[in-house]
């Protein structure tokens, strides 16, 4: 079997790895910030790499699960890095799949000039949850050559339950920052409909009475009232830091498309005033209660 690098073991990645690593493969994981999951998977049978440039010479797929693109271009080109520790080992044939959400154009350019070197980069952006991570239900939207993927298809299949070839490199991002936007956009609008509601005396649960089940409703609309609702934290794990990025991200290519794309930009700029407001680690559910109480309501019970 493939040896197999993990490098970003966040809320989704730490899930991702464990399944690699449950289905038999050789894992070599690379630490951040939190020493937990790697304990954890090098308990379980994994070796910890002690740089990026190790995953390079070492592992014949790469797996890259983190924040964004000036992360993946810094484990990609650092000193240290995959692209650095292939070359010096003479290792040629090394395929990087990029999980995280990243700026297509990058995607791109990295690609052209891995090939250079002998390594494929491919985009697999992520649909789903932590929790699904830790299943092995995730969506994988896949930006790639049929040959490339399908020489990974049995590694992402221990952790995706879905894989969507959406087009060549670079198209995974793309789709990915679209989906990412209906999902921001949507957590914009709940936000601010819920504070226009409840300034006219309209609560979260008659709204939610009226909504629910309707062809409004939906996986999105169900976590993000979990936190409205049920004040659940853990509903919907993705920070507002995070969404500021990829609704970023979004603007900028539609910037690049020439299209003057105003709710997206409108979208950006709701989240990112809760990000400078020193929010961005808080998750996008709570939004509603940002929005509400810059109008000097509250949504809580």
């Amino acid at each position: 079997m493939p040896t197999i690098g993990f490098a970003g073991l966040g809320f989704m990645g730490a899930g991702m790895a464990a399944n690699i690593l449950k289905a038999g493969h050789p894992l070599k994981v690379l630490a951040h910030r939190n020493r937990q999951p790697i304990d954890d998977l090098v308990a379980w049978g994994a070796e910890e790499a002690s740089n990026a440039a190790a995953l390079g010479a070492e592992c014949d797929i790469v797996f890259l699960c983190v924040t964004g693109a000036p992360q993946v271009k810094a484990l990609i080109d650092g000193d240290e890095g995959i692209r650095a520790g292939a070359r010096n080992a003479g290792r040629e044939g090394l395929v990087i799949v990029d999980c995280s959400t990243s700026e297509p154009t990058l995607t791109r350019e990295l690609a052209a000039s891995l090939s250079e070197d002998g390594i494929t980069l491919i985009d697999a952006p992520l649909g789903g949850t932590p929790a699904q991570a830790e299943t092995g239900e995730l969506q994988a939207i896949v930006g790639a050559d049929d040959a490339t993927l399908e020489r990974v298809r049995p590694v992402m299949e221990t952790w995706a339950a879905r894989i969507m070839h959406v087009g060549p490199v670079g198209a995974g991002h793309t789709m990915k920052l679209l989906n990412n936007f209906l999902a921001m956009g949507y957590g914009a609008i709940f936000a601010e409909a819920l504070t226009i509601g409840a300034k006219a005396g309209i609560t979260p649960q008659t709204f939610d009475s009226v909504i629910r089940g309707s062809r409004m409703d939906s996986g999105f609309y169900q976590t993000f009232f979990q936190y409205v609702l049920e004040r659940d934290r853990n509903a919907h794990r993705f920070t507002l830091a995070n969404a500021h990025k990829d609704t970023r991200y979004l603007a900028s290519l539609a910037e690049a498309m020439n299209v003057d794309a105003g709710v997206a930009k409108a979208v950006r700029d709701l989240y990112a005033s809760a990000e400078s407001q020193g929010d961005g680690e808080k998750y996008v559910p709570e939004l509603s209660d940002i929005v509400a109480a810059r109008y000097h309501t509250s949504l809580g019970k």
